[in-house]
């Protein structure tokens, strides 16, 4: 990488990690009004409901700054393992996706603490979860915000372009982390496959044009899983859904 574009990629990480604290601010001011009644004075149903939709589009919008900079450090190499509860990883995955699509769902999510009583909450919303009762209880060492990262991109690529069901399973064998993604929705023509892990490209399966993507996209996700060593697989054609899968060494 040249000079100029190693200090322009450094300056973006900069505006990046500086967004964080306006934003900060912003969701916390949010918050106070509308949690603070007794303080702020009270809000008719229609200014709650914009109060509630600039929130929920703040914290995307944070989210996608934690993105990029975990982007960014992925990109120069480095990886923070820890050991981390794969029941908590997914649950609280699950409620980050949720608590900006779906609150009952999400809050639901959270007063189920059994793997089968959250089975049973995710398969009344058309969701299935495969997971062995072992590995619920297991802890990972890996790096977790990336895998979160990837899961939780995978998941609301997912939930997009459903039809009525999507399916998680989660696995580890041979040394590795297997985690799948499927959904039931229209599927991706075979020709599309490479296409679809460039920056920003999504299928519009009204046109089969080319859109912009939302967030980081498939290719945001194949860089963070092939800097843990990892691979990602696509499964789908047209009219049969598509399976995202992940293999990343333990």
């Amino acid at each position: 990488m040249g000079l100029n574009m190693e200090r322009n990629r450094i300056k973006i990480e900069f505006l990046v990690h500086d967004l964080k604290v306006p934003l900060a601010v912003i969701e916390a001011g949010l918050l106070s009004l509308l949690q603070k009644v007794e303080k702020y004075g009270p809000l008719t149903e229609k200014q709650t409901k914009v109060l509630e939709r600039a929130l929920r589009n703040t914290v995307v919008t944070r989210t996608l700054v934690n993105d990029t900079l975990e982007l960014g450090r992925s990109s120069a190499g480095i990886i923070n393992k820890n050991y981390f509860s794969v029941a908590r990883f997914i649950r609280e995955t699950l409620i980050e996706v949720f608590d900006l699509i779906d609150q009952a769902l999400a809050d639901e999510i959270r007063a189920r603490e059994s793997l089968s009583d959250l089975k049973d909450v995710l398969a009344n919303r058309g969701i299935i979860l495969d997971v062995p009762e072992g590995l619920w209880n297991e802890e990972l060492c890996l790096d977790e915000s990336k895998v979160k990262q990837v899961f939780r991109n995978l998941l609301n690529n997912a939930l997009k372009y459903r039809k009525n069901r999507v399916t998680l399973s989660f696995e580890t064998r041979e040394g590795r982390l297997y985690i799948s993604v499927g959904d039931d929705g229209e599927g991706i023509p075979a020709n599309f496959h490479r296409k679809i892990f460039e920056c920003y490209f999504q299928m519009d399966m009204q046109t089969n044009h080319c859109v912009r993507g939302h967030g980081l996209g498939l290719a945001g996700v194949q860089v963070l899983i092939e800097d843990m060593g990892g691979e990602l697989f696509l499964e789908s054609d047209m009219g049969k859904g598509a399976t995202f899968t992940v293999r990343i060494p333990l």
